[in-house]
């Protein structure tokens, strides 16, 4: 038996089926945009984490910060005693933030944590209750994240009632035919029928959709919500969790529409595998919460803080916002060569921003009916020629890719050309 063999029947038996796993390996080591599993066998990585590792894994500038603060120390509990790398990292978010006015921030430990203290934000500072998400948006699997997000397979079956006051709009899509007019005219419409917009605290949108299959929001949309928002006192959220800290081709998702939310939500990416998280906003809605009202024990780790600011020192000094644009603009050039050539499974719908991008396996080549069964077959089929890549989408009919944006072009190179193969039609 193989040591991945041993590990995977260790975890079938040690963990519960809810968890699950891509990849039926166990990694031994990884570095930059390469992973090594514990039989040997090397993996380009095309998931990055599911996006968290926009800096690669092990970046030496991120090691050397962790171990240094590791040296200072590893815990105190921000509500017990405050330390400077949690301050510095707040005044530096701060002042990276597309949001108008004064701007404070607070730190957490994962994107549901965020979203959810988002929310608590928002109510305490508007004094409503509800909230409007969008179909296919994924804000995470705590109990008022579970209900913002736009799919219920698998993420909120069987684990109701969920969190009351919580609306979904359409999200626009071009090949579903759903334009922004749409989504808009749908707002209005739970206005109408669900929920009065007096009783609205919030609007979170995601500006590119994460697990709902890389659809960026249309710049239309976004302007549309931001003055629907401000004709009825509405706060606007904007989750970036997974388009944040320069994988869409500018440090936040925000800034290609020009509009400015209310509130911010960051994570994965920011600190290089390090679990944290950020709520930032306008400081007089930060500012709405009383005392003890927001935190947690690990929230705004020592170390997390000190990995996520040599992050943003790398971001900033490499340039890696414009290198995702110019990245992303090659991947989607191979990614159009693909399409039509009757070797290969259809792909179609080639969307996203900079490097967070995604296409769809469709039925036939120009249709718009997609196949899920083609996109599980073509992520199985990578994984056996060493590329990591992972599917998104209402149907599981998209595959993403989030390969580091630190990558080596010999290694984006080859991993584009394993991609190729895995497209390859046995029929």
């Amino acid at each position: 038996m193989s040591k991945n063999s041993d590990w995977v029947l260790r975890r079938a038996n040690a963990l519960p089926r809810g968890i699950a796993t891509a990849m039926p390996i166990c990694v031994e080591r990884a570095s930059n945009a390469e992973l090594w599993d514990v039989d040997g066998r090397r993996f380009i990585d095309f998931a990055a984490g599911i996006a968290v590792l926009n800096v690669g894994h092990q970046h030496p500038r991120v090691v050397e910060a962790v171990q240094a603060q590791m040296q200072r120390f590893a815990h105190t509990a921000f509500q017990v005693a405050a330390y400077d790398v949690y301050i510095e990292l707040c005044e530096r978010l701060n002042s990276l933030a597309p949001i108008a006015g004064k701007r404070k921030s607070i730190l957490f430990s994962t994107g549901a944590e965020a979203v959810e203290n988002a929310i608590k934000i928002a109510r305490a500072a508007t004094r409503r209750h509800a909230v409007i998400a969008f179909h296919g948006g994924f804000h995470g699997r705590s109990f008022m994240a579970m209900a913002l997000t736009g799919k219920t397979a698998p993420y909120k079956r069987g684990f109701g009632p969920l969190s009351a006051g919580v609306f979904h709009a359409p999200f626009p899509c071009a090949h579903r035919g759903i334009s922004v007019a749409d989504s808009l005219q749908a707002i209005e419409r739970i206005f109408m029928a669900d929920v009065a917009a007096e009783d609205v605290a919030a609007i979170i949108v995601e500006p590119v959709q994460g697990e709902g299959g890389f659809n960026p929001a249309p710049d239309e949309l976004l302007q549309g919500l931001r003055e629907l928002a401000d004709r009825h006192g509405i706060l606007l959220v904007a989750d970036e969790v997974q388009s944040g800290i320069a994988r869409t081709g500018r440090l936040f998702g925000m800034e290609h529409s020009g509009v400015q939310p209310d509130l911010m939500i960051v994570a994965k990416s920011l600190a290089a595998g390090f679990p944290l998280s950020a709520v930032i906003g306008r400081a007089e809605v930060m500012d709405a919460v009383d005392p003890g009202g927001l935190g947690g024990t690990y929230a705004g780790s020592p170390t997390a803080c000190a990995a996520a600011l040599a992050v943003l020192d790398l971001v900033q000094e490499q340039g890696l916002a414009a290198h995702a644009e110019a990245l992303g603009q090659q991947v989607r050039a191979f990614l159009q060569g693909l399409q039509g050539r009757p070797d290969l499974h259809p792909i179609g719908h080639i969307r996203g921003r900079g490097s967070m991008l995604a296409f769809d396996l469709l039925q036939s080549t120009g249709a718009d009916a997609v196949a899920p069964e083609k996109t599980r077959e073509v992520i199985r089929r990578a994984h056996e020629l060493g590329l990591v890549v992972l599917g998104c989408g209402a149907y599981g009919e998209s595959i993403r890719l989030l390969y580091p944006l630190t990558i080596d072009e010999q290694v984006l190179d080859e991993g584009l050309g394993l991609l190729e193969q895995a497209l390859k039609n046995p029929g």
